[in-house]
């Protein structure tokens, strides 16, 4: 068995916390898995990994040899894909999700242009705010806002997104203007909150004089659908925190204004999410490659005003 191959069995057992569950990703034994990372580890002469009947864990060395050993996949795969007919052999579907606004604002207007190139792809993609498992659903990527809870799947940041508080003149007329967070709880004002089954509580993440605080926010409107909370402000019924990007267009004609701009949101991280066997698909990578080059711009540009 290949040096090459011990490694990468070591990355997805690190990944993944088992031998077991590494071999099923990879197609190949047990037997096998056990068997390459000894090799490894006899290579090397330290343990990469303790092991009890019911856990395993990664030493210092194991967790120290993962950070060069993705390196080291990442370098042969860039390499390998330099050098395949990405014209002609790029073919199947992409099973792509993003939320929203993400979805019909940045992605959306961009899959046309990477279809024309690539006119043997088809792009399957699937817009919803909730959290999605990108195993168990069978996708190839997700675009997301925020921070994954699953440490196993592997991140390319796009770019860190501005975010505002705002609400419609018409509200702001009836309710008054809050300063900042404090007074968005102490005069009780009416929040328009995001939240989906299984969502923990809510809360906005807003910067003040003293770092980044969470305001636990109250309001009698909610969904899972970050456009209706845009419409609910739009219609004067609260105050609702978005992304610039996505209502840059009502803050421009005024159609919503900013409130409590002393305490405004921490920016949230806008990625995409991968596995890293999705990865080595050369129309997964060109697809993000694609993707991010254009949106990175639109996000960058909408910030700056």
């Amino acid at each position: 068995m290949s040096y090459f191959d011990s490694i990468r069995t070591f990355v997805r057992v690190y990944e993944l916390g088992s031998m077991s569950a590494a071999g099923r990703d990879l197609r190949i034994s047990p037997a096998v898995t056990s068997a390459r990372i000894a090799q490894l580890e006899e290579h090397l002469g330290v343990r990469l990994f303790q092991r009890t009947t019911r856990s395993l864990s990664p030493t210092e060395q194991g967790k120290s040899f993962y950070r060069g050993a993705i390196e080291i996949l990442e370098a042969v795969e860039n390499a390998e894909a330099q050098i395949v007919d990405m014209t002609e052999n790029l073919k199947g579907s992409l099973y792509v999700a993003a939320p929203l606004g993400v979805g019909r604002r940045l992605i959306a207007p961009e899959v046309p242009d990477f279809l024309t190139e690539y006119p043997e792809v088809s792009v399957r993609l699937r817009l919803t705010d909730r959290k999605v498992d990108l195993t168990t659903e069978g996708l190839d990527l997700a675009f997301f806002l925020g921070q994954p809870e699953d440490s196993n799947l592997r991140i390319r940041k796009i770019a860190d997104v501005e975010r505002i508080l705002c609400a419609a003149p018409s509200y702001v007329d009836r309710r008054g203007m809050p300063a900042n967070g404090q007074e968005i709880l102490a005069q009780g004002h009416e929040c328009l909150n995001l939240r989906f089954p299984g969502a923990a509580e809510f809360q906005w993440r807003l910067m003040t004089a003293t770092g980044p605080e969470r305001f636990p926010v109250k309001g009698r409107y909610e969904s899972d659908d970050g456009d209706v909370l845009t419409d609910w402000a739009l219609a004067g019924q609260g105050i609702v925190m978005k992304p610039i990007f996505e209502i840059a267009h009502h803050l421009k004609s005024g159609a919503l204004v900013p409130v409590a701009t002393d305490t405004p949101p921490e920016p949230v991280q806008m990625a995409c999410l991968f596995t890293h066997r999705r990865r080595q698909d050369p129309k997964t990578r060109l697809f993000m490659d694609f993707i991010i080059d254009r949106i990175g711009a639109t996000v960058r540009e909408a910030a700056q005003g």
